[in-house]
C-alpha cells in the first residue's frame, strides 16, 4: 500500500462523486493559482486521490481516498485531523474503514501474548473485575477487595474509567494499599494478578503519574483515549519508563461513533485507532450488555483487535451466565470484564470471582446453564441474580 486509504460513506442524495472529490482535494494539498504554478509537481505529489466511488442497494454510497503517505507520517492525531478534520463540519459522511502501510503506527509492547505471560495464563479466556462502587472507596478498601477476588483466582482488575486522582483514593496511595496484596498473592500462589490503574489529568500530568506509578510498581495501566487523546496514548505506549500493559476504555466512544450519518464506525474508533496508538487491550460493549451495541459492530471490533494481537475485552453487563455467549464469540482470545457481574454477587467478591471459573468449567465441558442442571454454588447463585 502506498498511501493511507479511508473509505467514507455518504447517506442517499449526497453526490458521492463531488464529495470524494473535494475531500481528496481539500483534506490534502487544495488548490493553487498561477504564481505556484512551478512548484506544481511538488505539490501535485501531495493531492489525494479518489480510488472508486459506489452506489449500494440502499442508495447510500461509498468512496475510497488515497492520502499520500508523505501527508502524514506519523501520529493520529494528524492522520484524523487530515482524514476528517474540517471536512467533519462539511455535512453528513461517515468513516466505515481506514488502511494504513504495514509498519505505520505506534505498536503495543504486550497484547496478547505479554498479557498472557505477564498473568501466567497461556491459553484460557481470562477474568477481569472492576472496582465497585466506583466512587467512595477509599485505597484500604480497593486493598481489601483485591485481596478477595485475587486469592478466588482472578487474574485481572481495574479501576473504573470515572474514578480520577481524588484527594480521598489518590491514585499513587492505592496503588500503596494494593501492592502489598498482589505481592501475598503472588508468594502465596505463584501468580500475578495485574492491576490496571486509571489515569487522569492533564496530558504533561497523565504521562508523569504513569512513569511515577510504574517506578513504583504499578502493572497495568487503564487509559480513556477517546476523552484524553490517542495523542497521549501513543505517548505511553513509546516511552521506556511505561512498560505495563495499557488497557483503552470505550468511555466517549458514542459520541464519535453513534450516528449512523456522521462520525465514524466503532471498528475504526475501538479498533483500528487504538491498534495504531499502541494499545495492548481494548474494552468493547457487547450485543447482550448493558448498553446497546450491535453484534455486527462488535464482531467488526473484535476482528480488528485480534487481527493485530490486540486483546478484546467484552464488557458493561457481563456476568458468568453469559460465559457461554462469549466463548462462542470470541474463543479463548478474549478478557471477561465484569464489575457488577463479581461485585454484587450476593455471596460477595470471592464468589462472583469463582462463579467465572465455574462457568469457565462448565463450557468448557459443554454442559448445561439451565438453572435445574447446575448445582448449588456460586454460579447457581449468580444465574439466579442475573439470568432471570
Amino acid at each position: 500500500m502506498s498511501g493511507i486509504e479511508v473509505t467514507y460513506r455518504f447517506p442517499p442524495g449526497v453526490d458521492a462523486h463531488r464529495e470524494a472529490k473535494i475531500i481528496a482535494i481539500g483534506q490534502t494539498a487544495g488548490t493553487w493559482g498561477e504564481r505556484w504554478a512551478d512548484r506544481s509537481e511538488r505539490l501535485r505529489a501531495h493531492l489525494g486521490q479518489v480510488l472508486d466511488v459506489m452506489t449500494l442497494s440502499d442508495g447510500t454510497s461509498r468512496a475510497t481516498v488515497r492520502y499520500p503517505l508523505a501527508n502524514c507520517p506519523e501520529g493520529v492525531g494528524a492522520l484524523l485531523t487530515m482524514i476528517y478534520g474540517k471536512y467533519s463540519l462539511a455535512g453528513p459522511a461517515r468513516i466505515v474503514a481506514l488502511a494504513v502501510p504495514p509498519g505505520w503506527g505506534t505498536r503495543c509492547r504486550f497484547g496478547i501474548g505479554g498479557i498472557r505471560s505477564a498473568v501466567g495464563v497461556p491459553s484460557r479466556p481470562l477474568v477481569m473485575a472492576i472496582f465497585k462502587p466506583s466512587l467512595g472507596l477509599s485505597p484500604e478498601d480497593h486493598a481489601l477487595i483485591l485481596r478477595d477476588a485475587a486469592f478466588a483466582g482472578l487474574d485481572i482488575i481495574k479501576d473504573d474509567e470515572i474514578l480520577p486522582d481524588i484527594p480521598e483514593c489518590r491514585v499513587q496511595d492505592r496503588l500503596k494499599a494494593c501492592l502489598p496484596v498482589i505481592e501475598e498473592v503472588r508468594r502465596a500462589t505463584g501468580k500475578t494478578v495485574l492491576y490496571a490503574m486509571n489515569l487522569s489529568g492533564r496530558a504533561d500530568q497523565v504521562l508523569e503519574t504513569a512513569r511515577v506509578l510504574v517506578s513504583e510498581g504499578a502493572n497495568a495501566l487503564l487509559v480513556n483515549a477517546l476523552t484524553y487523546g490517542f495523542p497521549v496514548l501513543e505517548a505511553l505506549a513509546a516511552d521506556p519508563d511505561v512498560n505495563v500493559p495499557l488497557f483503552v476504555h470505550p468511555a466517549f466512544s458514542g459520541a464519535l461513533c453513534g450516528s449512523r450519518d456522521w462520525g465514524l464506525d466503532y471498528s475504526v474508533v475501538l479498533g483500528t485507532l487504538p491498534v495504531l496508538s499502541g494499545a495492548d487491550a481494548v474494552l468493547i460493549p457487547t450485543h447482550y450488555g448493558s448498553l446497546p451495541f450491535s453484534e455486527s459492530e462488535e464482531g467488526r471490533v473484535k476482528n480488528e483487535l485480534l487481527a493485530r494481537g490486540v486483546f478484546p475485552v467484552p464488557s458493561a453487563g457481563i456476568h458468568p451466565g453469559l460465559v457461554p455467549r462469549v466463548i462462542a464469540d470470541y474463543g479463548n482470545e478474549v478478557i471477561m470484564n465484569a464489575g457488577t457481574g463479581i461485585m454484587d454477587h450476593p455471596e460477595g467478591t470471592a464468589a462472583g470471582v469463582r462463579a467465572f471459573f465455574e462457568a469457565l468449567d462448565r463450557a468448557g465441558q459443554g454442559k448445561s446453564f439451565e438453572m435445574e442442571n447446575v448445582p448449588e454454588g456460586p454460579l447457581k447463585s449468580a444465574l439466579r441474580q442475573w439470568s432471570r
